[in-house]
């Protein structure tokens, strides 16, 4: 009987301890101290980005990493697209890295979760409490 108590009690652990696992859900270490970054990688000589326009622009992504180049971890999304800044259309950190950029710029911004997707994250590509690099091309100013 002793042996049987003892094979429940293991069953019940091996059972606790599985209830803490979060399989298949992304995680990775919090990254909230990461402090929101923007580096002229080349500064444009057109119309600027400024609340109000409509901005065009081309951008890689990666999670943020404390040993990658440039902080680049993960490449995770590259693509264009157009958005009214200042519409919240965007993540905030987006926003706030390419106000100020001219038309012909690229520009890095890393960006902090509190920025960008929080504590929730993004689906299957950004975990909770993630930092983001972006590199953003303002390609049109509208």
């Amino acid at each position: 009987m002793h042996s049987r108590s003892i094979a429940w009690l293991g069953l019940v652990a091996v059972c606790l301890a599985l209830t803490g696992c979060d399989f298949g859900k992304l995680t990775s270490p919090d990254q909230s101290g990461v402090a929101f970054s923007t580096t002229d990688l080349t500064v444009g000589t057109g119309a600027t980005a400024v609340t109000g326009t409509t901005a065009t622009v081309s951008y890689t992504l990666w999670l943020y990493s404390d040993s990658g180049t440039d902080h680049k971890g993960n490449q995770i999304d590259a693509s264009s697209f157009s958005f009214l800044l200042g519409g919240g259309q965007v993540i905030p950190g987006f926003e706030q890295g390419v106000n100020g950029m001219k038309v012909g710029g690229t520009r890095r911004a890393i960006v902090p979760p509190q920025l960008a997707y929080g504590v929730t994250g993004n689906g299957d590509t950004v975990p909770p409490n993630a930092a983001l690099v972006f590199e953003i091309a303002l390609t049109a100013v509208q």
